[in-house]
């Protein structure tokens, strides 16, 4: 299977991939049956393998030429790529009760709140900044498509979560989680960072098939 039609499956396995899991009919039954932890494990090897697919499909898609090539673009990426691992390194796996990646939110202190006094949603701002930056050297309709999209739904991610916690929690508690001292940097977690951008850096040829680098003019 390819062209369009492997495409439209891809992302349609993406969408139901996250409105299925999302609904307390399904989930509810499914956490009770293996538990939360195996369910997070499972639910993000589901998601990084769909993701996976989406980009292959991207790639196998009819080509649709939008905009032209420059050796430049290749270094947007690059640097939006950097911005995006700190970010993925300072964001996951802390105590984050407002978004996403966030792990042991019990534990969150506002006197002591990480990266949150940075930005409340690290993770989707690094999805955001992934996408974004892989929209630039990719100018044909199904990357545009493809990056596009994830840049706008991290984006509008951030405010669906942000309204449906205010909701949920009510104003005092919003107010009263709110970050009450200025963001400090975990030296680790940038080392963490910096490590998985050097990983993604040196497979990228090898797993998608396209040198990260670019000759100058």
């Amino acid at each position: 299977m390819g062209g369009w039609g492997e495409y439209a499956a891809a992302w349609a396995a993406f969408l139901l991939s996250h409105m299925l899991p999302a609904r307390p009919a399904l989930r509810r039954p499914l956490v009770a049956w293996v538990g939360e932890h195996a369910f997070l494990v499972g639910y993000s090897v589901l998601s990084v393998a769909i993701l996976a697919w989406m980009i292959g499909a991207a790639g196998r898609a009819p080509f649709v030429p939008l905009w032209g090539w420059a050796w430049w673009q290749a270094w947007v990426t690059n640097a939006a790529m950097i911005v995006a691992c700190l970010l993925l390194g300072l964001g996951v796996g802390v105590p984050n009760p407002f978004s996403i990646g966030g792990a042991g939110n019990d534990r969150y202190d506002p006197a002591r709140p990480g990266v949150v006094a940075l930005t409340r949603h690290p993770v989707l701002w690094a999805l955001a900044v992934w996408s974004g930056g892989h929209v630039v050297p990719n100018g044909d309709l199904a990357h545009l498509m493809l990056f596009g999209a994830f840049a706008g739904l991290s984006l509008l991610g951030m405010g669906a979560l942000d309204a449906r916690r205010r909701t949920a929690w009510g104003a005092p508690r919003w107010a009263a989680l709110q970050p009450r001292a200025r963001f400090r940097p975990s030296a680790i977690r940038l080392l963490a960072g910096a490590l998985v951008w050097t990983v993604l850096i040196v497979s990228h040829a090898a797993v998608i098939g396209v040198p990260p680098w670019a000759s100058g003019p």
